[in-house]
């Protein structure tokens, strides 16, 4: 049974992937664009002060403006480090903060580098997803890394994937040890699902 969900999730990433790669440089700007605004009209309804967000790749719905933002206006801003081990370490966001190629190729920040718990104390989690569905189901890459985050934290404060908004979708395969989400933000609307327990 397993097996069938993982060939599911891999070929439906695929697909997933595959759009994404397809899309024009002015319509990945666009979306950028578009997922600040979302992202900030969400923070001020939330009041947050504190959270965590990923350095998008070229192909993600762009989160680096963002992020940039976020820092000027004096909101601190935790970014993921992969690990070896699967967990994720933390850097604090600073203006101007130097990116390097981490594990798997992807952009993480320069900086000291603070331990996985660190993350316990934001006020809203901002991850990276390949889909959502529906009920709020998240369709990760692969790795667990948010996953194992999501499951870990002892009070887990809002989650919100970004995605575009062709990848909402009605349903993604699932595993038992894949997390909802609260939310979606997209570049055109935030979507917060009903059934968010967080």
């Amino acid at each position: 049974m397993p097996d069938r969900i993982e060939q599911a999730k891999r070929a439906l990433r695929a697909d997933l992937r595959e759009r994404r790669q397809n899309r024009s440089e002015s319509a990945r700007a666009d979306a950028a664009l578009g997922v600040q605004t979302q992202l900030d009209a969400l923070i001020e309804k939330l009041g947050a002060t504190s959270l965590s967000c990923f350095l998008s790749t070229t192909t993600e719905p762009g989160t680096h403006e963002f992020v940039e933002a976020a820092v000027a206006r004096g909101l601190r801003v935790l970014l993921p480090i992969s690990r070896d081990d699967g967990l994720l370490d933390w850097v604090v966001a600073t203006p101007g903060g130097a990116i390097a190629e981490g594990l798997f190729g992807l952009p993480e920040p320069v900086g000291e580098v603070l331990g996985p718990i660190a993350v316990n104390d934001v006020d809203l989690l901002v991850i990276p997803a390949a889909a959502v569905d529906q009920s709020g189901m998240r369709l990760g890459w692969g790795r667990g890394y948010f996953d194992k985050t999501i499951g870990s934290m002892e009070r887990c404060p809002p989650v919100y994937a970004v995605v575009f908004d062709s990848e909402y979708v009605d349903d993604v395969p699932r595993d038992v040890h894949d997390q909802p989400v609260s939310g979606i933000v997209t570049p055109t609307q935030t979507i917060t699902f009903a059934s968010a327990n967080r």
